[in-house]
């Protein structure tokens, strides 16, 4: 299935384009996908880097991310696998969702690539009856949580994994 962000599921009434005019892509993928995996440990890679280990140790279960309780969602750029995301049913609440592993790769950074996955990701959590998505992110990554204000998230009290970190940045909006 693709996604538009101008259209909705599939809808591919106009082509998805980069602030610079590229033609972006969004397919859903199943979350142990090879293309998905690859993106995932890219992510894991960045967020260690950033925090040192193995970068988020969030248990994550691919069948969460199947839909009509979850969706994985991969972004590409003449045909290259760019970035990602997903959303899965929070705690067994059928109105929330949690984003995870929203993740861009450097070379599409900065050309409104993630902007495109996150409205994507929100569609889908739409389209399967979530009225709230919900996130965990960390305060070492400053270029997230400014794409997420943006997108219209705003702080609400840790929830998860990392609830009681210092460092963690809980965010959520309706949907």
């Amino acid at each position: 299935m693709e996604f538009s962000t101008n259209g909705g599921a599939g809808a591919g009434l106009e082509p998805e384009t980069t602030n610079q005019g590229e033609a972006v892509v969004i397919r859903q993928v199943r979350y142990d996908s090879v293309v998905a995996q690859a993106l995932i440990a890219d992510a894991l890679a960045d967020l260690g880097a950033r925090y040192g280990g193995p970068g988020d140790e969030t248990p994550v279960d691919p069948e969460e991310f199947v839909p009509p309780h979850g969706a994985f969602l991969v972004a590409y750029l003449d045909h290259q696998p760019v970035a990602c995301g997903g959303w899965r049913t929070f705690a067994g609440d059928p109105t929330v969702a949690e984003l995870k592993r929203m993740y861009t790769r450097p070379q599409a950074r900065r050309r409104g690539v993630a902007r495109r996955v996150l409205a994507a990701v929100e569609e889908s959590a739409r389209s399967h009856g979530r009225h709230r998505m919900i996130l965990e992110c960390g305060q070492r990554q400053p270029e997230a949580i400014s794409l997420y204000l943006a997108a219209g998230y705003h702080r609400i009290p840790d929830f998860g994994y990392y609830r009681g970190s210092p460092e963690v940045v809980s965010l959520g909006r309706d949907l």
